[in-house]
């Protein structure tokens, strides 16, 4: 009997014993896994619940059985199938509340406040960005896999792959995406041979590999990685973040991985100081703004009466949550999203705030700014600045980009094709008064606001190769009919 024994742990222990040092060792795969289990820390706790459930009771009945009736094996039946319905019944109680805790532990960091929302700085629509970072590579010979707009130098960051299963990143480009007209001053630092691993690489090719030798039991998110040129040396940055919480698991951010392109040299820290991007995930910004949903009690997340959700109704394309914009007194990037109630509502009812760069371990404060007036939606917005301004939008191709906010009552957006912006469109959120949209140029200068007639405002000035078409025309028939004015005074 004891060898017996001995044969089974053997045949048990050392295959364990194996794979727990593998798992040691391999520090790239056993984070993968301890993250990934931890994740199903409910599944794992109500399913244990379930067989406890079940044991319990039929090993107690069988034994009550035993001593009065003979008919054990059935007892143990009907005992096991009540408390299999009783133990899913509390399984299913118990994931449910999980949830409900993860929501109400992310929500603890949110601050709801009907204060001004502060000024900030309008940008390039992420999707123009987007469009036309592919013309701005030049002949280089990759694949795009991310773009990622910069706020502390107001340029978009696009990362290429090199193509090959052993092979990293080809080249980091930045482009200042204009207004008017398509980008321009794109600047390219590439990749050295010896920097030759990238985010899902292939065996010692692979970043998520070499950060997992310098930081252990942190993990990322693909779409939170980015790059910005050091000079003509590419950094790509990497925010983590680390888990915390046994049986209610919920995330933290964990500073950053910054990838040298010229050395392929890898630094962890958490001094974000210099990086000019946004260094605090912006898939945990997003997993906050959701958890709003969380803020009072359970019956109310249950069914989905608190909290808000992020204004789509299609007017903002792909693009429609966490923008990443400057604050305009320069104190740092935060993400911004329109915010709508839960339900068939879709006018604006506020605004959330996370910083975009943050330090310490905790969450970083995501701030609810109630509008009082509310907004309009954006698609309502969208279709006001088509019916103010059909000579200027939106005809062949030409559409609306980005109904952004940018502080107080105030939103902008943008008119044009994805290669080239024309117009930015300026308004109020209740879509009243005389200013209730305004069109402007490149350079801010006014144009007219609303359905005002177009003598009403400035002419334009300045040399006549800078004028846009419509401008151009606008100043030759102010011209004929200042000369007619003057033929008839004759």
């Amino acid at each position: 009997m004891a060898s017996r024994s001995g044969r089974i742990l053997l045949w048990i222990g050392v295959p364990t014993l194996l794979l727990a040092l593998t798992c040691w060792i391999s520090t790239y795969y056993s984070t993968l896994i301890v993250w990934e289990l931890r994740k199903f820390t409910p599944w794992l706790a109500a399913a244990l619940l379930v067989a406890a459930c079940v044991a319990v009771p039929v090993a107690a009945a069988r034994r009550v059985a035993l001593h009065r009736w003979e008919n054990a094996d059935g007892a143990g039946k009907v005992v096991g199938a009540l408390g299999l319905l009783i133990g899913v019944g509390f399984a299913g109680w118990w994931i449910t509340h999980t949830f409900y805790d993860q929501d109400r532990t992310y929500a603890a960091a949110t601050r709801v406040v009907t204060e001004r929302l502060p000024d900030l700085e309008a940008r390039a629509p992420y999707v123009v960005g987007k469009a036309q970072a592919g013309p701005s590579l030049g002949d280089v010979s990759g694949d795009i896999s991310d773009v990622t707009y910069l706020p502390d130098v107001a340029r978009f960051a696009t990362l290429v792959e090199k193509r090959g299963w052993l092979a990293g990143y080809e080249v980091g480009v930045t482009q200042e995406i204009a207004i008017e007209g398509r980008g321009h001053d794109a600047h390219k630092c590439r990749f050295d041979p010896a920097a030759d691993a990238r985010i899902g690489g292939s065996f010692g090719h692979n970043l998520g590999r070499l950060i997992s030798t310098k930081k252990r039991w942190v993990a990322f998110t693909d779409k939170d990685v980015y790059v910005y040129c050091d000079g003509d040396v590419p950094k790509v940055v990497v925010p983590l973040k680390r888990q915390v919480g046994i049986l209610v698991v919920t995330e933290r951010p964990a500073g950053v991985a910054v990838y040298d392109g010229r050395t392929g040299e890898v630094t962890v820290t958490t001094d974000t100081r210099g990086i000019p991007g946004p260094t605090y995930p912006i898939s945990l910004a997003k997993r906050q703004r959701e958890a709003t949903h969380g803020l009072h009690g359970f019956a109310d997340w249950w069914f989905d009466r608190s909290g808000w959700d992020a204004s789509d109704d299609g007017a903002n394309g792909d693009n429609e949550s966490e923008f990443t914009l400057n604050r305009a007194d320069h104190s740092g990037p935060v993400y911004v999203t329109p915010l709508t109630p839960p339900g068939s509502a879709s006018s604006v009812v506020a605004v959330s705030t996370v910083p975009a760069q943050h330090g310490g371990p905790g969450l970083a404060p995501l701030t609810v700014y109630r509008l009082e007036p509310t907004w309009a939606s954006p698609a309502a917005i969208v279709a006001r600045i088509k019916a103010d301004y059909p000579d200027a939008c939106c005809y062949n191709q030409d559409t609306v980009f980005e109904v952004i906010p940018t502080g107080g009552d105030g939103w902008v957006a943008t008119t044009g094709s994805e290669q080239a912006l024309r117009y930015r469109v300026v308004g109020n959120g209740q879509l009243q008064g005389p200013e209730a949209t305004c069109l402007k140029t490149a350079d801010g200068r006014l144009i007219r606001c609303g359905t005002q007639p177009a003598q009403q405002a400035p002419p334009p000035v300045g040399d006549p190769k800078t004028l846009s078409n419509e401008e151009l025309a606008d100043l030759q028939r102010r011209v004929a009919e200042e000369v007619a004015r003057r033929l008839l005074q004759k």
